[in-house]
């Protein structure tokens, strides 16, 4: 056995690597911004691990969506293992920073197994370090490994899978093929896109049974195939605990969840926003990858496949029987396969190629084969110097790009794409989806403002970035999302001034941020004169005022400690008159499902205590709103609670159902559907609240498509879906439901009830005359 200083001796150059890359990134850790993916991955680890701990299938009701279950328990579970339930880390802060080293850590152990690959397939360190160098300096690749738990461990995993590969066909023995499969097995647990590698092996060792010269060689290959397939879907199976109860059911849902996940994102293609869910054009793959791949690298893969397929069309017969040959045609077909089956399956991908970056493990790999080509000691002096210095002329340029746009590598171009100004580019690909740039910015803009409260607009998800702040900084943010009602540019939300309306304020804008650097005393002293000089809708344990768009909460005589220790939470509830009209159809969250519009966080920390009294306030979204429901709570519970409607917004369903009585429906089915002007009436006598909780579809297709939101009028129809526990009533045992239709002309209505397994019921009716 070889001894470990003897291994440190003789790969001391890869050590020093490792060492230097993990100084950098313990001097640079705290740059990095959080991923609003983190969230659900996490929650995917927490389930995995509930459900060994003996809570059963209620433990993977805490996943974001059904189809969440089924991906990345095998790194998720492990990171929520080692932080929190081993270590025992609690805030937020400690919980990020700790996923982000230990995600980086594999991406390291991705390029040592690079390393050892590179050193297996050319016995040669000096190449080998090479690899390695350009498998973690991708910048994209680099800045990810920190925030994106999803896809660069999968490419981590790959190179690691690629090892095993290559080691099994080149040991030929049964423990090498039956640990070549554990590997793949837990790739797939990673991403079922891992399934390629699982087949492309398996019609490696067809093509050995195939042309196998004798018995034993037929053996061989029929033996150690199953064998590595049997260890491959234990192994899958063994990492993902949802399929234990009910292996071929779950995987069943799988398949279906595969081809029907309810995706649409924007994609921001060459100026032209395409729909995640019509596919990529056939140019979105190998542009992607080279507008952001280090030309060097993508230079030198072409390179190498070039002189892989000229040797594989001059030697057919190789392909057969040199594993050298066969593997690197591997590298040089797996993106090719990939690339077009992403067309032809039009498969939902979007914001740039992540869901692909696994495909960079054999294209770096192509890229040693071609300098191995250039740099032979059969080309002549000059090629081999040219294709060395090309090589580190590449890595030193990629280092300085890295340097120079720190922390946004992740937003890396090359040369290839017209960057003369940031909004040329923004304007033809997508950038910073994530939203990473607040990361940046946020602790300048608190050391300027030491002792402010700072109310900040983000856009997207760029409030995400404040939970990896220290917790005094994060006391004294107040997300003001809601401020500016709808999307806007970001010369909009400049010229719009959307900061508190009280008080002296100072505006900037950092890449997507706004921030409104306010004097908390001039603001919550203004709200608390303006709210004053009127009557509370309600009075409790705090007034509550209603100033146009804003909601106020005053409490005289509140104790300093409630404020100083963050007080109990407030709550607040909007339920929308109209809810289709807040909320499209593909934006839908548990929170959208379960009838209201969750402002819980509007509130979080938004009390300030001035001359003794307590004052509160955030600022109402745009749409009509038919009832609030606010409070404040504990962990004990409930403190106090309120219902305030919004008069003749909120319809009376007592008053619907009345009038829908005297009048013959417009349809019956399992509920009669009434008209009466511009309101639709569903009626059931005798449901159960059971058969109540069912979704209710409701088509509109108006008369004109240009009507529509410009979001919608790709289907033809406004998306006006409901359920009966926001939109309805049970009254006296009856269900009945309201929903207002638009003011346009309409042409036709569907509408019915479906759940999870679809349609319950349906009706349609036309409009000729477009009423």
């Amino acid at each position: 056995m070889t001894r470990p200083a003897a291994v440190a001796r003789r790969h001391w150059a890869l050590l020093a690597v490792c060492a230097l890359f993990l100084l950098v990134a313990a001097l640079t850790l705290d740059d990095y911004g959080v991923s609003q993916d983190t969230g659900p991955q996490r929650a995917v680890g927490k389930a995995a691990l509930d459900y060994l701990a003996g809570n059963g299938e209620r433990a993977f009701d805490q996943v974001e969506s059904p189809w969440d279950r089924y991906f990345g328990a095998a790194f998720e579970a492990p990171l929520v293992l080692i932080l929190e339930r081993i270590i025992g880390l609690e805030d937020s802060r400690d919980v990020l920073l700790g996923r982000h080293l230990l995600t980086h850590l594999f991406f390291l152990v991705g390029g040592v197994f690079c390393y050892l690959l590179v050193l297996r397939m050319f016995g040669s360190r000096a190449l080998a370090l090479v690899a390695t160098a350009l498998f973690l300096l991708h910048p994209r690749l680099y800045a990810h490994s920190f925030y994106n738990s999803k896809d660069v461990p999968f490419l981590a995993a790959f190179m690691i899978a690629l090892y095993l590969v290559h080691r099994a066909f080149r040991r030929d023995t049964l423990g090498a093929f039956i640990l070549c499969g554990v590997g793949v097995g837990l790739l797939v647990n990673l991403r079922v896109m891992g399934i390629v590698l699982l087949a492309a092996v398996l019609a490696l060792r067809a093509l050995d049974l195939a042309f196998a010269g004798s018995g034993r060689e037929r053996k061989r290959a029929l033996l150690t195939g199953g064998a590595f397939a049997l260890a491959a879907m234990l192994t899958y199976h063994a990492s993902l605990p949802v399929l234990w109860t009910d292996p071929f059911g779950r995987f069943a849902e799988l398949v279906d969840a595969l081809g029907s996940r309810p995706l649409h994102f924007r994609n921001l293609f060459r100026g032209e926003l395409l729909s995640s869910t019509d596919g990529p054009p056939f140019d979105y793959v190998p542009v992607w990858v080279g507008i952001t791949t280090p030309p060097a690298t993508l230079l030198l893969a072409i390179a190498g496949a070039v002189a892989l397929a000229w040797r594989g069309l001059r030697h057919p017969r190789d392909i057969l029987r040199d594993g050298p040959l066969r593997f690197g045609l591997l590298l040089a077909i797996l993106p090719v396969i990939v690339a077009v089956a992403v067309v032809v399956l039009e498969t939902n991908i979007h914001t740039g190629w992540r869901h692909l970056y696994f495909l960079y493990a054999p294209l770096l790999l192509l890229a040693i084969v071609g300098l191995r080509q250039l740099a032979s000691p059969l080309r002549g002096r000059w090629t081999r110097i040219g294709a060395y210095a090309l090589t580190g002329a590449g890595v030193a340029v990629t280092v300085v790009s890295m340097a120079r746009i720190h922390p946004h590598e992740g937003e890396y171009f090359t040369v290839l794409v017209d960057r003369t100004t940031p909004e040329r580019l923004v304007a033809r690909y997508e950038t910073d989806y994530w939203d990473q740039a607040p990361r940046a910015v946020l602790p300048g803009i608190v050391g300027e403002h030491p002792s402010e409260t700072l109310f900040i607009r983000f856009l997207r998800w760029g409030r995400e970035q404040l939970t990896i702040l220290p917790p005094d900084e994060r006391r004294r943010i107040v997300d003001v999302r809601d401020f500016v009602p709808g999307e806007r540019n970001f010369q909009e939300l400049r010229d719009g001034q959307p900061c508190p309306p009280h008080g002296a304020h100072v505006v900037r804008l950092y890449a997507n941020t706004l921030s409104c650097i306010v004097d908390p005393v001039a603001y919550f002293g203004g709200i608390r004169r303006a709210a004053l000089a009127a009557e509370p809708l309600l009075r409790s344990v705090y007034d509550v005022h209603h100033d146009g768009r804003t909601l106020i909460y005053v409490r005289d005589g509140c104790p300093r400690d409630d404020v100083e220790a963050g007080g109990p939470r407030f709550f607040l509830h909007l339920t929308p008159v109209d809810v289709g009209a807040v909320w499209p159809d593909w934006r839908r969250t548990s929170a959208q499902r379960s009838g209201f519009d969750n402002r819980d966080q509007a509130l979080r920390g938004a009390l300030e205590r001035i001359d003794g009294n307590c004052v509160a306030a955030v600022v109402l979204p745009d749409y009509p709103i038919a009832a609030i429901r606010t409070g404040q709570i504990t962990d004990d519970g409930v403190l106090w609670e309120a219902d305030i409607a919004f008069g003749e917004e909120a319809p009376d369903y007592a008053a619907a159902r009345r009038e829908a009585l005297t009048k013959e429906p417009l349809a019956r089915s399992v509920y009669d559907v009434h008209l009466d002007g511009r309101m639709l009436t569903y009626l059931r006598d005798g449901c159960t609240e059971a058969e109540a909780d069912a979704r209710f579809f409701l088509h509109v297709v108006p008369a004109d498509e240009g009507d529509l939101p410009e979001h919608r009028r790709e289907h033809g129809f406004d998306n006006r879906d409901f359920h009966l526990a926001r939109s309805g009533a049970r009254i006296d045992g009856n269900c009945v439901a309201v929903a207002r239709l638009p003011d346009y002309p309409i042409a036709a209505i569907r509408t019915g009830q479906y759940d999870g397994t679809g349609a319950l019921w349906e009706v349609e009716f036309a409009f000729p005359d477009g009423e």
